[in-house]
Parts: C-alpha cells; sequence; structure tokens
C-alpha cells in the first residue's frame, strides 16, 4: 500500500472519529423531552456503570450515545461524588454530566414536623434525605453530642423548630443538626428572647411549657389560654397535673384515660408528683405553640377539664369547686362512650 492510499485511509479515519465527536456531543445536547421532572440519586457506593444504569432509567436511552466519551472527557469517574440532580425534560445530558461533575444538586424541601420524640423526628428526617435514621437518633440520645449543640438528651427536643427548610440530600446528621441550631438561634428573634426573660424562663423551658401546651390540644386558638393557665400554677406554686407528662413518663402514648396507676409512675416528668416543669419537653411542640407560651392569655383560672363533648377543647375553671364539677361530667361521658384506658 502506497503512501497516498495510507494517507488517504488516515485523513477518512480522522474525518470519521471527528465526525463520530461531532455526532456523539450532538446527541448529548438533544433535550431528555421527559413527561416530568425526575431525580437521579447517587449514593457513596455507586459507580460509573451504576450510575449510566441510573441515567438510563430517568433519561432517554437515546441521550447515552457518546456517554462514555463525555464522561472521560469531563473526568467524573474522578470527580465523583453522591448527590440528588435534577433531571428536567429541557434539560440534556451534557448539562446532567457538568451538574453531577461539578456536585451541583437541587435543593429539597426538608419538612421538620412536631412529632413526640426525637426518635421520630429521626426516622421522619430520614425518610427524604441520605442519612441513617439510626445515626441521627444515636446523635440525638448521646450526651457529649447534646452538649456539643448546647442542650442534653432531655432538653435536646428544644433544637428543633418546625418548619419547611431547603437542604441538600447528601447532608449529615452533623451538618443537619449544625444547620437546625443556626435556624433555632434565626427563629430566637430579640423579641421572643425579651418576652421569654418577662417570663423568667429559658428558651427550653418555654418550649417545654409549649410541648406541654400542644400536647394538651390541637386547637391553636386555644392555646395561649393553656398557656396562661400552666404559668398561673406555676406562679402559685402548684403541681402542674398535666396528664400528657404522665403518658409520656408512662411512655404509652395510646392511652386515652389516664388512670391512678399511670399517676402513680415516679417519674421527674410525672407532673402529678414533682412541681415544676418536667426535665425537658415531652415533644417537639409547633411554632404556635411556643408563641401561644410567649403570647399567653391573662386570667385567673388554675384548672382545666377536657370537654365532655370531646370535641378537643376545654371547660376551664378559677376553683376547685367548679373544676369538680367539669371533671364529672368528662367522667360521665368516658363512662357512657366505654372509654378505660
Amino acid at each position: 500500500m502506497n503512501k497516498t492510499v495510507l494517507s488517504a485511509l488516515s485523513v477518512a479515519a480522522f474525518l470519521g472519529l471527528g465526525y463520530g465527536i461531532v455526532t456523539a456531543y450532538s446527541l448529548l445536547g438533544e433535550q431528555f423531552n421527559n413527561a416530568k421532572t425526575d431525580y437521579l440519586y447517587i449514593y457513596p457506593e455507586d459507580d460509573m456503570q451504576t450510575v449510566e444504569r441510573k441515567i438510563v432509567e430517568v433519561a432517554s436511552p437515546s441521550c447515552m450515545v457518546g456517554f462514555d466519551l463525555a464522561t472521560r472527557a469531563l473526568g467524573i469517574a474522578d470527580r465523583l461524588k453522591p448527590g440528588r440532580y435534577e433531571v428536567e425534560p429541557t434539560m440534556n445530558m451534557l448539562t446532567l454530566l457538568r451538574n453531577i461533575r461539578n456536585h451541583a444538586q437541587t435543593p429539597l424541601n426538608l419538612i421538620v414536623p412536631s412529632v413526640r420524640t426525637v426518635q421520630l423526628m429521626a426516622s421522619r428526617l430520614s425518610d427524604g434525605l441520605m442519612l441513617d435514621s439510626a445515626a441521627l437518633a444515636t446523635l440525638l440520645t448521646d450526651s457529649a453530642a447534646c452538649a456539643k449543640l448546647g442542650y442534653s438528651r432531655e432538653t435536646v427536643p428544644a433544637l428543633f423548630i418546625p418548619n419547611t427548610y431547603q437542604v441538600y440530600w447528601d447532608i449529615t446528621a452533623e451538618q443537619l443538626l449544625e444547620r437546625m441550631q443556626k435556624e433555632n438561634a434565626a427563629f430566637w428573634t430579640e423579641a421572643r428572647q425579651a418576652k421569654a426573660k418577662q417570663l423568667g424562663m429559658s428558651r427550653e423551658e418555654v418550649v417545654t411549657l409549649a410541648s406541654i401546651v400542644d400536647s394538651e390540644t390541637a386547637n391553636n386558638a386555644e392555646k395561649p389560654r393553656i398557656a396562661g393557665l400552666y404559668l398561673n400554677r406555676l406562679k402559685a406554686n402548684m403541681l402542674l397535673q398535666s396528664d400528657p407528662t404522665v403518658i409520656f413518663a408512662v411512655g404509652d402514648f395510646s392511652i386515652r384515660r389516664v388512670l391512678r396507676k399511670h399517676l402513680e409512675v415516679d417519674s421527674p416528668y410525672n407532673t402529678y408528683k414533682y412541681k415544676g416543669l418536667p426535665p425537658g419537653p415531652i415533644r417537639i411542640p409547633s411554632v404556635v405553640g411556643i408563641d401561644a407560651v410567649l403570647n399567653h392569655e391573662t386570667h385567673n383560672y388554675l384548672y382545666m377539664c377536657a370537654k365532655e363533648d370531646f370535641s378537643g377543647t376545654h371547660n376551664f375553671a378559677a376553683t376547685y369547686a367548679e373544676h369538680q364539677q367539669n371533671a364529672r361530667r368528662y367522667v360521665r361521658a368516658l363512662n357512657e362512650r366505654g372509654i378505660k384506658k
């Protein structure tokens, strides 16, 4: 074969390669045209083969032409990081690959709920994040980890302010708690701190009382009145005698009727036995509950009893005699409905 033929073949091969590259990149630049926005999740253990398979599941297979060439050119294999990457219908493969290379994730809305325990909080948060619920729960029940955040194991529920926050899917447990610490600081404005100071209470004490208020009723309009009642009892050095604190102490949240045997449980959370606030919140209270304490209603009520119509609201009383009348009506209603526990 002469030099002219070899030269012609080399040119043809070069042009063919160039055409292949151009064609590949042209296909990589085509829109996915998916029916809806989807998300690509890359875990720490994923390799490029796994990522390629996952991309096929959320994007058009025709866009995979030139995938290997593009990933090598972009150096993705050496820079692959866990993350949640948005795959929009108008996006193309090159944009997606660049996002993966640059770790350019799309944040998600994380709902921090008002729930009963930090263990349940850990479970709820892990549902939408990469982090393991057990790892988060371990931190929230570890004395040293809680102390680092400025709380004890008992008061750490006060760290969480129920709301919706934007975070990245691959946030670690430690990073999430640091974020919650910053959001907590932002929530406790000077105005809120001043109101807590007027009450002679720390933030944690306000949240603890708010957790009791939230546990007593789901009726937001009634919460400032209930908060005022418990503040009256604290000022009078009376036992709070809150049924939800007893239920928390017993650890059985299915209890609908607090009985004498429940009142006998020896726990610092049993406000029928021990005066003052319990050691910490009995749930993660809502913002409405916290503000109900800070903006409590001023009155002379010392007693309350659930209404006999089971509406979730209460009858309030300033005297024990009046309270007994309210209590008898409620007990009668419980008996009529056969509610024994």
